[in-house]
């Protein structure tokens, strides 16, 4: 701990996104985002790991039949703190000291906020909407159960988010990095201690994973009060600055929006992998952990593309967007292709670790070939997405996840997949791979015309306002 004091006590050195090689600075940004992404990956993949060896069959398909539905109800809110990131960026590259200091601490009050509707929300409704998933009976007591204790954890979880965001837009990702790991750490050594000296199963788990949020939002809130100047936050000037409020709403709820849309379409699929009984649904648990550490190496070149996108706009740099745009989707691609491609090849070995059953692990790789083998269309269709909210557009990338993405997912699993020829493990998955191409080909399209709207050249006016 008093390592992590010194880290929040020294001043990080700010990365330059609006002068320079564009792919040294990306990576210097992304790369700390990317481990950041994977522990916090690790506080849900701990809880399956734990019970998958220690707990039982029951409660392992009780843990991960939960992660759609919590990305569903969280995902929402935080489309919002995606929209922190874009405005204080902004800010940031216009260097409008006042209004990153009124961001900053709009964004704490929204995100307590959020948090404590999430947990209402999942406190009181938690069995009904397991029951909307079709969640079997032997299982939704104990899904329930980690559901109802995971949720306690909501307001530091939104507290985290947003404040790594605001850090994040100046090119700080670092000490978010450090606080998850401690963060992270206690998780593990609370998973161990609950399920397996304390015996309290999935219980456990859920108030092992919601401790080391209180933790990691503790660290992020100690960090901001010791900032210096514009980033600086005080709890005796939380307030809701009504623009930069209507301005996170207005770019954060269509983001939140289409995560909800890939949650409510994942919900659906997860509701037919249900249909399949508790070996694919320990498989599919598994398996999709094992995939979310792909998916969240890939994003981070996302999340950097959008804060770049954000600052050199604010800055007027709009010579460099083409470039960012180039440098981000080879990144994520190329991540993608590899990490995607290793998972499967050491497939057997992974999935090895959640269960050792022969049965769940061929129906684990069942998914995992369907999956990762084209994870990198999935990231490069991200990655475009967020070069494009970061140029402040938020309704377009919805509509067209919406239709492309989720549409096809849902008009597939209620026509073609209904088909008793077609009822099986592998026509579901199919529908992911060919969702992501038409998505990302969509997108490319909207971006160019995007484009257009912003100068080739850089603006030479200094003085002149970002536009919220």
């Amino acid at each position: 701990m008093k390592e992590v004091l010194i880290v929040m006590s020294k001043t990080k050195k700010e990365i330059d996104m609006c002068n320079g090689p564009i792919l040294p600075s990306l990576l210097s940004l992304t790369i700390p985002m990317m481990l950041s992404s994977v522990l916090q990956l690790l506080f849900n993949a701990a809880d399956v790991i734990v019970v998958g060896n220690f707990a039982g069959d029951n409660s392992l398909a009780a843990v991960g039949s939960t992660t759609s539905l919590v990305n569903l109800m969280t995902n929402l809110f935080l489309g919002l703190s995606v929209s922190v990131n874009v405005i204080t960026a902004r800010f940031a590259g216009a260097g409008n000291s006042k209004q990153i200091n009124r961001t900053v601490h709009t964004a704490v009050s929204l995100s307590t906020i959020c948090g404590f509707i999430l947990t209402l929300t999942g406190i009181i409704l938690a069995p009904d909407l397991l029951r909307l998933m079709k969640t079997p009976d032997e299982v939704l007591p104990l899904s329930a159960v980690y559901l109802r204790v995971y949720f306690t954890g909501m307001i530091p979880m939104m507290i985290y988010n947003f404040g790594s965001s605001i850090l994040r837009s100046k090119g700080d990702t670092r000490r978010p990095l450090v606080y998850l790991t401690v963060a992270g750490a206690v998780n593990v050594i609370l998973n161990l201690i609950f399920v397996i000296g304390l015996k309290m199963d999935v219980m456990g788990v859920g108030l092992a994973t919601s401790v080391s949020q209180y933790i990691s939002a503790a660290l992020i809130i100690i960090c901001l009060i010791r900032e210096d100047g514009d980033y600086h936050f005080s709890f005796r000037n939380l307030t809701l600055d009504p623009q930069i409020l209507l301005a996170i709403v207005r770019i954060g709820i269509p983001a939140g929006i289409q995560g909800v849309i890939f949650a409510l379409s994942n919900v659906v699929i997860q509701s037919s992998v249900n249909s399949f009984g508790k070996i694919v649904m320990a498989a599919s648990a598994a398996s999709s952990s094992i995939e979310g550490f792909v998916w969240v190496s890939m994003n981070a070149f996302s999340q950097g593309a959008l804060t770049f996108m954000s600052q050199n706009i604010g800055a007027g740099k709009f010579s460099r967007l083409n470039r960012i745009v180039v440098n981000s989707c080879l990144c994520a691609a190329a991540t993608g292709l590899i990490l995607g491609n290793a998972v499967y090849i050491f497939g057997n070995q992974l999935l090895a670790i959640y269960d050792s059953r022969p049965e769940v692990i061929e129906a684990g790789m069942r998914r995992m070939f369907m999956v990762c083998c084209f994870y990198c269309t999935c990231g490069l269709m991200d990655c475009i997405v967020g070069n494009i909210r970061g140029m402040g557009y938020a309704v377009t990338p919805t509509v067209v996840s919406l239709i492309g993405a989720c549409g096809l997912r849902i008009i597939w699993i209620f026509t073609v997949f209904r088909l008793p020829q077609f009822h099986t493990e592998s026509m579901l998955f199919i529908s992911y791979p060919v969702s992501w191409i038409i998505t990302f080909a969509v997108h490319v399209i909207c971006f160019s015309f995007m484009r257009k709207k912003y100068p080739s050249a850089d603006r030479t006016d200094k003085s002149a306002e970002p536009c919220l």
